[in-house]
């Protein structure tokens, strides 16, 4: 049987008293954690959901998501989170395509759900703190129903950035592996305390490392929505040991007037996720926490999360590498043929693994063109492996800029913009060129205060870059567009800046 329940039973048998949660100043203890997931669930079954089930969540992070979660697999069921930051008629869409009977929603967000079809029930600020608000105290929860390694415990919703969100079926197998390679990796034990920051409807939140932790007996505390000086106070309040964030969470808190006020000498690790981290903001992030490494990852969706995580000590003799495989995954580079390249040279990143999806939901054309023969999943991104076998990310296949036949990869670019002291962020896009195709354009954040000219821009890339790779065009906004897991939303930059060419500094001829 491996029903999600199953690690919260056993320590609440071995040690009641534990702490599972912490919301807020409410701590949750492994015996309560268990009992409002088995009264949830008889609500759950008297609402008529059975194995197999999908049950959809559209809430922001709070316990109540995961008693929703850790409920719905004790009855067998399929639990379905959606991205809270969707339209109401991309949630319907997934809903209606995923097949859901039943919705949970929070009350601020009770809008999105106004074209679902299945039954709704809005969950309310006391609610989304404890469940049994719902469903009483009284009576008893049924009995966990059992599953086995190929049955779903999970959909998930890719982020859109190329097509209509794709559903990712996760299997019990799938989660198992993902846990224990992760529990190897991060050496997890009853004394972590992660920090949950992220979107629990995001793999990042949930899986890396997420509810392994509970697996070995630790702590989840929960910050509902982002914001520098909560995960600062909460790392400091709860003596948090790990947390996930994407790199423009990390950015923030760098960049926080508040980030020396607050102890946060117990952090171990934080994980990395969404784009590549800048190089400079990797040796910056001991300044703030000098206690904890700084954990480079790469992972899918596809693939519940953590594929590649860095190693400790080799930090920075491979800054710039995303690290290497974990234990139970496999990664090669190929080509458009499907042809192994050796290390140092670029292609598509494929992986093969107990981790990693099936394929996508109902969707078998998909499913065949993502995979080459004997498993292997095609990521879309674009990478080499070194000697050592320490993976080193260069570009998205459909963020790859060819200019004049060459091939250029934004990342590399932005690299160097980074150096720029006046640079909070940026993004390296091409835009159509009807002489060489495509051109490189820069698209910029600044820090407060700063300013920054072309002439400046191109010539500190000049310097480092070879002339078709130096940015033809400044763009200065104020956000870039991302996706909950942080990556830059490139191809709403290039629609954007596709027609209009105002605010634009153009090169000099």
């Amino acid at each position: 049987m491996q029903n999600l329940t199953a690690s919260i039973a056993y320590h609440a048998a071995r040690h009641p008293q534990a702490t599972a949660v912490i919301f807020d100043a409410q701590k949750i203890s492994y015996a309560e954690f268990l009992d409002r997931i088995e009264r949830l669930s008889g609500w759950l079954q008297d609402a008529g959901v059975k194995a197999d089930g999908v049950v959809a969540l559209v809430m922001k992070n709070s316990p109540a998501f995961l008693e929703v979660a850790f409920a719905v697999s004790h009855l067998g069921g399929i639990f379905l989170p959606i991205n809270y930051r969707l339209s109401s008629a991309e949630v319907s869409y997934i809903a209606q395509n995923a097949g859901a009977q039943l919705l949970f929603v929070d009350a601020e967000l009770e809008h999105l759900a106004a074209d679902i079809t299945a039954r709704v029930v809005t969950v309310t600020p006391a609610m989304q703190r404890d469940m049994r608000r719902l469903t009483g105290t009284g009576g008893q929860g049924v009995q966990a129903f059992p599953r086995g390694p190929n049955d779903l415990f999970r959909l998930m919703y890719t982020s859109g950035t190329t097509d209509r969100p794709k559903g990712v079926p996760h299997s019990y197998g799938n989660e198992y592996w993902k846990c224990l390679d992760h529990v190897m990796d991060l050496q997890l034990s009853r004394r972590d305390v992660l920090c949950i920051v992220g979107p629990l409807y995001h793999v990042g939140a949930f899986d890396l490392p997420g509810i392994a932790v509970l697996w070995m007996g630790g702590t989840l505390t929960v910050i509902r929505e982002y914001s520098p000086e909560t995960v600062l106070r909460t790392i400091e309040r709860d003596r948090a040991t790990g947390i996930w964030m994407a790199p423009i969470m990390t950015n923030g808190i760098l960049h926080s007037p508040e980030r020396d006020r607050y102890d946060v000498s117990s952090l171990r690790w934080c994980i990395a996720g969404g784009d590549r981290t800048p190089e400079s903001r990797i040796r910056e992030f001991g300044t703030v926490f000098p206690n904890a490494r700084y954990v480079d990852a790469y992972g899918l969706t596809e693939t519940c999360s953590g594929d590649t995580l860095m190693e400790a000590g080799r930090e920075f003799d491979k800054i710039g590498s995303v690290g290497r495989a974990t234990a139970h995954v496999q990664v090669e580079v190929r080509d458009e043929a499907g042809i192994v390249l050796p290390s140092g040279e670029a292609g598509e990143i494929c992986l093969r693994g107990a981790k990693i999806t099936q394929g996508y939901w109902q969707d078998p054309v998909r499913t065949e063109a993502s995979f080459w023969p004997e498993g292997w999943f095609r990521s879309g991104d674009i990478g080499y492996l070194d000697a050592e076998g320490f993976l080193y990310l260069t570009d998205r296949k459909k963020d790859l800029i060819i200019s004049g036949g060459e091939n250029i990869a934004s990342s590399e670019v932005e690299r160097v913009i980074y150096e720029l002291p006046q640079v909070s962020e940026a993004a390296v896009i091409g835009r159509p060129d009807p002489k060489w195709g495509d051109r490189p354009v820069a698209v910029v954040v600044l820090k407060q205060d700063a300013e920054l000219d072309y002439q400046t821009l191109a010539t500190h890339c000049r310097a480092q870059l070879a002339g078709f790779k130096v940015p033809k065009e400044l763009h200065i906004v104020e956000t870039l567009p991302r996706n909950p897991s942080g990556k830059v939303l490139k191809r709403v930059l290039r629609d954007r800046f596709a027609e209009a060419d105002r605010d634009v500094v153009p090169m000099s001829s």
